[in-house]
């Protein structure tokens, strides 16, 4: 079976967060389930920056995937290139995979599929979830009413939890959906920290608004009370500078200096040296389609802290950790309730958890069957 993915970043496109790196597995386990694979993309990480690969051929990363990095000329993911390149991939593929919603790759894409009659698979990748801050909300729905006229007939639309099922289908009325969750890499075997007085907390993704950071701050600063418990912060990830900038403002007003550090860009093979020194992932995100940083976590057995706005209550379920609201007193008293727990043990389970229902190897299994699915219904 032969899959064109189009996407306009991929791996190693750090900045981005999880939708590169979850595309980037999917691929490779994908070639592994007997797919050849081609992945048609930009050099694209972040408004400015690029990822430092060969722009000039197409790139062969392992055996049945092919990757091609179109140079992007302006922000975010404009590679003329990438226009030129794309009727060949999907004149070769049996289904186009599209990732990604709001981006130059989208329409063309689909209106490639639409001509050649290749059925889509379309990974949202949350970008059809909506919160109190979303942006240019009038031009994304004239977007959308784009995207469902040019939407080949056998259009499935990806979506990886519940909660984003539910908004994509009401963003993207009649189409429909498939929910298969991302996976994650289970390791051999989770090094955990030495015991320690000191509460190691981590959060890792984005640095960005829709995360909840400023509340997880504000967290912090009712903790760091004198004679209370000790504890400590890292955040993990890059963002936009000027609100990089502003948080680290929120951490220098609440004298949080010795207790938060801002870590920056952590490469996918490092994210195990984090985990390993880490008692808590913290993600109190707004919203979420899914969590790759949560499932990772839990995978390297660390317990994790969600807000609500992401899909996994399985937390509570599973006795891994702790799904809550994500407001400051909230996020206060979970961090204080759970450091009185187990966390060993809540990571144990976690980590059992994550082998028994999120490998890659059954949602490539997954993936490859709704392929089938769609060759299958001429149309």
């Amino acid at each position: 079976m032969k899959v064109a993915h189009v996407t306009p970043s991929y791996y190693p496109a750090f900045i981005y967060g999880g939708p590169p790196e979850s595309a980037h597995q999917l691929s490779r386990h994908l070639a592994r389930a007997g797919c050849d694979v081609r992945v048609l993309t930009t050099n694209a990480n972040g408004p400015r920056l690029t990822v430092d690969v060969d722009t000039t051929r197409e790139l062969s990363l392992e055996p049945g995937l092919r990757v091609r990095y179109c140079p992007r000329r302006l922000p975010d993911s404009v590679a003329p290139s990438l226009l030129a390149a794309l009727p060949a991939y999907v004149a070769w593929c049996d289904v186009v995979h599209l990732n990604a919603v709001y981006n130059f790759t989208t329409l063309p894409a689909l209106l490639a599929a639409r001509l050649a009659k290749k059925p889509v698979v379309w990974s949202a990748r949350g970008a059809l979830s909506r919160w109190k801050e979303t942006r240019r909300a009038g031009p994304k729905v004239a977007w959308e009413r784009v995207c469902r006229a040019l939407a080949p007939a056998r259009t499935v639309l990806h979506v990886t939890s519940e909660s984003e099922q539910t908004q994509a289908a009401a963003r993207m009325p009649g189409m429909r959906t498939a929910l298969i969750p991302n996976g994650v890499e289970v390791p051999a075997t989770a090094a955990r920290p030495a015991p320690s007085d000191t509460l190691r907390m981590l959060y890792l993704g984005r640095l960005h608004p829709i995360k909840g950071i400023e509340n997880l701050v504000a967290a912090c600063a009712m903790l760091a009370l004198p004679g209370a418990p000790r504890f400590t912060l890292t955040l993990a990830g890059g963002g936009d500078p000027p609100y990089v900038e502003t948080l680290r403002g929120a951490v220098a007003a609440a004298a949080l200096d010795d207790r938060i550090t801002f870590l920056g860009e952590v490469p996918p093979a490092e994210k195990a040296h984090l985990f390993a020194a880490a008692d808590l992932l913290v993600a109190p995100s707004f919203t979420e389609n899914f969590g790759l940083a949560i499932a990772e976590a839990l995978a390297h057995g660390v317990p994790v802290i969600a807000g609500r706005g992401t899909p996994w209550q399985g937390l509570e379920t599973h006795d891994a950790g702790l799904w809550v609201p994500n407001d400051a007193a909230s996020l206060a008293a979970a961090i204080t309730a759970i450091r009185g727990r187990p966390l060993i043990d809540l990571g144990a389970r976690g980590r059992a958890w994550m082998e028994r229902e999120f490998s890659w190897g059954r949602v490539a299994a997954d993936m490859r069957a709704l392929y089938a699915e769609l060759l299958a219904t001429r149309g």
